[in-house]
Order: C-alpha cells, then sequence, then structure tokens
C-alpha cells in the first residue's frame, strides 16, 4: 500500500510506493528520508545522479527466475578515484529486493543471504585478493577489495542510505559467473549472492530502446591544455582521455576535462584510434592505446595494448607484443581454478602454465579509457599459457607499495577502477583470456595490410604442424591393420613340397646335393622356403638355389635347421628352430622352376631327413614393420622441430621446462 507524506526538508509530498522500502529520495531538494516509527527523518542531501547512459531507469519492470519485480530506486556509489558505479533496487512480487549492480556494460543480480555462521566471516583486513573465503559453503575467492562512498540516489531503497556515508566491501567472484559482495558496513557483515545476468534475460531491454541509442553518441569537447577538439567515443565510461592535438592526458568527470599530465604525442599507435574492425563477437573500434613494459635483469621491454569498444559488447582488448597479436577478452576470477601445481592453474577444463610473473608498467597512454589510468602506473602481472591460450592476472598494487596507480586489465568483475590509497587496504585482481592471432588475421579484421612479422615465437603462439601426429597415428593404424588382413587372408599356395633321405657321410666337411623336379611358380607372388629336420641338440644346415628352368638363372637362400636343450642350475632351457624358413622375391615371370639344395649336418655319421617345402602368396610380416617404421620418419623429424619451437617459446620465461635447475 502506498503511504504519502511531506518531506520534512521542502515540504514536497512524497511517496512510499513499497511496504519494505527503508529511504525514498525526494524528488524536489534530493533529501534523503527515511520513515522511523513515529516520525520521518531527513538523513540529508544526495548530489544529482551523473548520467551513466544506462538502459535501465526506475519503473521498469522484469521477470527474474519467474518472479516479476519492479525497478524502484537507483543509488550512485563513489570510490577513492571519484568514478561511480551504479546500484538498481527490485522489489519483487514475493517480497524480496534484489540488489541489480550495473557497471561496464555487465549486470549482477545479487540477494541478501543471511548464513548460519555469517559471524565467522573473516574481517576485512584478513581478506586476500584471489583467496577463497572460507566461511561460505560455496567456492568464492576475493575479486576485488575498496571503500565505497554513497553519493547520488533516486527513488525508493530498502536500506538506510546516508548521504556522503563511506563503508568497506569485496567483491567476490565463483564459477559459472557466481557473483557475491561482503558489506562491512554493518556488524555482522551483511552477504549478497547471485550472478552475472545478461541484461536480455530480465526480459525488459525492448521498453528502453531511446535510452539505449542514446548511450552510443559521441561527445564532442575542446582540450582545456590547447582547445584543440577531440571526440568522446565512449561518454559513458570514459574516465580518461588524451588529446590528439597536444597529446594531454585528461581526467573526464561528469562531462568536464581536467588536465592531469603531458605525454609523448611522437608516440603513434601502428592501427589509428578510430579504426573499426570485424571480429567474431561483432564490430569493434579502437578507442584507446597504451605501451605498457615490464623489466627483467635490467632490460625493460614493451608491448602495446589497443582497447577495442561497441556499447552492445562492451570492452575488448588487442595486444601487440614483437609483432605477434592477441584478442583479449574478460573472464570472471572465479572460473580460474588452481592445480595442485601452484606455478598452473585451471580454466575451462584445461591446465595453463605458469610463463611470467612480474610487475607490469604503464608508459603511454592515448585516446579513452574506462579507468583512471597515468603513465607510470604498475600492477602485478602473471601469464598462463595453454597454446593457443593465454590466461593473464593482474593484481593492482597499492600507492604503498608501488608508488603509483594500479591500472587494470579489461577482466574486471565490476569495472570500478581506483586509486590505491595506503591508507585503505583496497585492491583488485582481475584475469583475462588472450587468443592468439596472426597479423594477417588482425589485417582482415581491420581491412589493412602491412603489417610488420616476425620470427619470434609468441608465447601462446600454437604449433601448427600437430596434426602430423593425428595423421600418422592413423596411418600407422591402416597399416597394421591392413598388415594383419593381408597376413591372415593371403593365398598360402604350396606349390612344392618334399621329403629327402640323407645317407650318412664319409667326414664332417661332405654334403649332400639334391635336385628337385620342376615347379611351376607365379608371377608377382612372393616365395617362402621352409625346412623341417629332427635334430636334438644338433644342427642341419640347408644352402639351397631356386633355378629358373629356362634360363638356369637362380637365387641362393639358406635355412639352419638346430634345436638345443637341457637344464642349467635347475632350470630348463631350449633354443633353436626346428622349422626354419626364408622369403624371396616374386619371380619376374610364371613360369617352371626347380631347386638345388646342399645339406650337411652335424651328426654326418648318421642318416637324416630333412623337408623342404616352396610356398607363395605368403606375405611377410616384417614387410609390415618396415612400413610401420617408414611411416614414423617423418613424425619423429616433426617431433624434433616441435622440441626447438618449444625452447624457443619458452626462451623468455624463467620457468621454462627446459632450463637446467
Amino acid at each position: 500500500m502506498s503511504v504519502e507524506a511531506s518531506c520534512p526538508a521542502c515540504g514536497a509530498t512524497i511517496s512510499f510506493k513499497i511496504g519494505s522500502s527503508i529511504v525514498v529520495v525526494c524528488d524536489y531538494c534530493h533529501s534523503v528520508i527515511a520513515r522511523g516509527d513515529r516520525a520521518l527523518e531527513d538523513l540529508g542531501k544526495v548530489a544529482d545522479i551523473v548520467d551513466t547512459g544506462s538502459p535501465l531507469d526506475i519503473g521498469l519492470t522484469g521477470v527474474y527466475q519467474g518472479v516479476r519485480f519492479e525497478l524502484t530506486g537507483r543509488a550512485q556509489l563513489g570510490h577513492e578515484a571519484g568514478g561511480v558505479w551504479d546500484e538498481w533496487y527490485a522489489a519483487f512480487q514475493d517480497g524480496r529486493w534484489g540488489w541489480l549492480a550495473e557497471a561496464q556494460g555487465k549486470f549482477y543480480m545479487t540477494f541478501e543471504q543471511s548464513l548460519p555462521e555469517q559471524s565467522l566471516i573473516p574481517p576485512y583486513a584478513m581478506l586476500q585478493l584471489g583467496e577463497p573465503v572460507s566461511a561460505l559453503s560455496i567456492p568464492l575467492s576475493v575479486a576485488e577489495k575498496g571503500q565505497a562512498e554513497a553519493l547520488g540516489a533516486k527513488g525508493e531503497i530498502p536500506y538506510k542510505l546516508v548521504p556522503g556515508s563511506q563503508y568497506l566491501y569485496a567483491d567476490l567472484s565463483g564459477p559459472h559467473g557466481v557473483f557475491a559482495t561482503l558489506d562491512y558496513g554493518s556488524q555482522p557483515p551483511a552477504i549478497y549472492i547471485g550472478r552475472e545476468v545478461p541484461l536480455a534475460e530480465f526480459g525488459f531491454l525492448s521498453h528502453a530502446p531511446e535510452r539505449e541509442a542514446r548511450r552510443v553518441e559521441s561527445l564532442q569537447l575542446s582540450c582545456p591544455n590547447c582547445g584543440g577538439p577531440l571526440e568522446l567515443r565512449a561518454p559513458d565510461s570514459t574516465k580518461r582521455v588524451t588529446c590528439p592535438n597536444c597529446g594531454s592526458l585528461l581526467d573526464v568527470s561528469q562531462g568536464k576535462l581536467e588536465f592531469l599530465q603531458a605525454l609523448d604525442p611522437k608516440i603513434k599507435p601502428l592501427i589509428p584510434i578510430g579504426t573499426t574492425g570485424e571480429f567474431e563477437q561483432g564490430q569493434l573500434m579502437i578507442i584507446g592505446f597504451a605501451v605498457r613494459s615490464v623489466e627483467f635483469e635490467g632490460v625493460r621491454y614493451y608491448w602495446e595494448e589497443y582497447l577495442l569498444y561497441n556499447p552492445q559488447i562492451g570492452f575488448r582488448w588487442l595486444v601487440r607484443s614483437d609483432d605477434n597479436w592477441n584478442f583479449v577478452e574478460p573472464v570472471p576470477p572465479g572460473d580460474v581454478q588452481p592445480t595442485a601445481n601452484a606455478r598452473n592453474v585451471q580454466y575451462n577444463g584445461e591446465v595453463y602454465r605458469l610463463y611470467q610473473d612480474t610487475i607490469a608498467r604503464v608508459e603511454h597512454v592515448a585516446g579513452e579509457f574506462y579507468w583512471e589510468v597515468t603513465a607510470g602506473e604498475q600492477v602485478r602481472a602473471a601469464d598462463f599459457i595453454h597454446p593457443p591460450f593465454m590466461l593473464s592476472k593482474e593484481v593492482s598494487l597499492s600507492d604503498a607499495s608501488s608508488g603509483g596507480e594500479a591500472p587494470q586489465e579489461p577482466a574486471s568483475q565490476k569495472g570500478k577502477r581506483r586509486r590505491r590509497k595506503a591508507t585503505v587496504d583496497t585492491g583488485e585482481v582481475n584475469w583475462s583470456l588472450g587468443t592468439f592471432l596472426r597479423p594477417a588475421e588482425v589485417e582482415k579484421a581491420f581491412g589493412t595490410a602491412g603489417l610488420p612479422r616476425t620470427s619470434k615465437i609468441a608465447p601462446n603462439q600454437p604449433f601448427l604442424h600437430k596434426k602430423v601426429y593425428k595423421y600418422w597415428g592413423l596411418l600407422l593404424l591402416a597399416s597394421f591393420v591392413v598388415g594383419i588382413v593381408t597376413i591372415a587372408m593371403g593365398a598360402h599356395r604350396k606349390v612344392y613340397e618334399a621329403s629327402f633321405a640323407l645317407e650318412p657321410l664319409k667326414n664332417a666337411e661332405d654334403s649332400q646335393v639334391k635336385f628337385t623336379d620342376p615347379f611351376e611358380l607365379k608371377a608377382r607372388q612372393n616365395i617362402r622356403v621352409s625346412a623341417q629336420a629332427q635334430v636334438d641338440n644338433s644342427w642341419l644346415e640347408v644352402q639351397g638355389d631356386i633355378i629358373d628352368a629356362n634360363t638356369n638363372e637362380s637365387v641362393g637362400f639358406s635355412l639352419p635347421v638346430e634345436y638345443y636343450h637341457g637344464v642349467e642350475d635347475g632350470e630348463a632351457w631350449s633354443e633353436g628352430d626346428k622349422t626354419p624358413s626364408t622369403y624371396l622375391s616374386a619371380p619376374p615371370t610364371t613360369g617352371n622352376y626347380m631347386l638345388g639344395l646342399e645339406v650337411r649336418w652335424e651328426k654326418w655319421q648318421q642318416p637324416a631327413t630333412v623337408t623342404v617345402r616352396v610356398e607363395q602368396g605368403y606375405p611377410h610380416a616384417s614387410y609390415m614393420f618396415v612400413t610401420m617404421v617408414f611411416l614414423c620418419v617423418i613424425p619423429v623429424g616433426v617431433a624434433f622441430y616441435q622440441l626447438s619451437f618449444e625452447k624457443r617459446r619458452w626462451a623468455d620465461s624463467d620457468y621454462s621446462p627446459y632450463q637446467s635447475e
């Protein structure tokens, strides 16, 4: 039931439309009026709402998880650097209040939770960026710590908002978009848990087409340093902009420009600011350019970062390092999980290996930025690779530890950038995912040409010849299957078999010679010759020739028949082969052939018997193995090349698996 009253500050009519709302902001004098048991209380005046170009407005209705709600209030919260973010308050038909946070085109719907052990939530000072909050039953880690100030407000709000009041908070991130905020403005701290929600999922996007269209318009301003014109391409989000005429870095505050520092205007981006590119996510425009660096062993290394923007998509980055490129997009910190190996992390089911961990510094900026960037700012940066991807973690550094501001990578949970003060323990941990791009892909995206090439291997550059292993495995399997099938289904045609009775010899150096009757051999079928003799701890040797009956040309072979056995140290042993065989090449033509055999045996004083068999179409397993070995030549070469490739990839890393301990 709606309750109307007179504003105690100006006398205007104010209305509490929601029975559970705590305060309402007077539309006339901007006083925050709280209702109590007996009388209304004037909590003070709030500043006007800064137009952030939000597509939302008080009075919009939507549906979330099947329950209808209405946006009844809005608060703008500020941080130390002067930036703001919006919180909208949703009154649900089932009596609940929802907190809808909006920043950098992202929306987070949360609800206040009552935890059985809420008093066990750790104190603010004990929270560590990137570390889990153990008191919670769901896996949430600290993504940001900060101090908020109540600046502006409008409509009905479900808590006692005091203008100018400050409180500490911590934003938490979990897997699959889970999001939470710890509010240390009360004791015990209040906790709000929910998730990131696409705006379209609320069902009220179509109610604000004019606001959505207006937020993409650019803004024309003049530089306060040189008077030259400049254009804001993302006026609703821009916090810093550089003058394209004099190179001054300017602070953007409610449409006004303030000079901050002079930058070198001679440093120019390889791809001009304002250029539009077509990417998988959609059309994105370059609105900002930064040069950053790291230092190793006294040497500073530089790279370039291009800020991309589309009001429907948000912010992305294009990074150029050693003329290699990466397309970078934000990743919720909660989606990155630790592994048993402290140097590695897991994301999307894949393990990423630590490549570098160091301090990164901003050297130069140009264009527009959505946080308060200045040259000299530093962050603690760590890169983890799983080609073609690179996960980058950036942790802000306080003024007390870094001597400067800590800019954030685009993977911020809420995009709230602030100057760190030594008196307040604040900070953010941000993750972003880079995907390797070749210069030709960047040229295609922007419709340009002539980007420089490099021979240097990027940390997350994929090895393009990995498919060789797949094809090699398939060919190896195919050759094995074909070989087995051929052996099993071969003709195995016996063309000749005979047994020869051998008379005792006069001395050990003698031998007996036998010739067989002619038999027919087919062309293009291999030949298998085998011998068999009953030898026992002795040997018999057959030296033979297959002789062409027409040309007398011959092909020789040798078949040693031997078998020895015994017992040694209580263990039986045996060796030799009573039925050896050999393979000969197929004859060039079909014709009649005969065998010429010369036989010697160890027990020459005794008679012996040997059986000789000739077969055709008998596949030889060695051919299959020779083929398989031949197939291994190329992949072995590729493996050596990949080893060299990987060593070059890790050459600049302190965590190379190839470096000596």
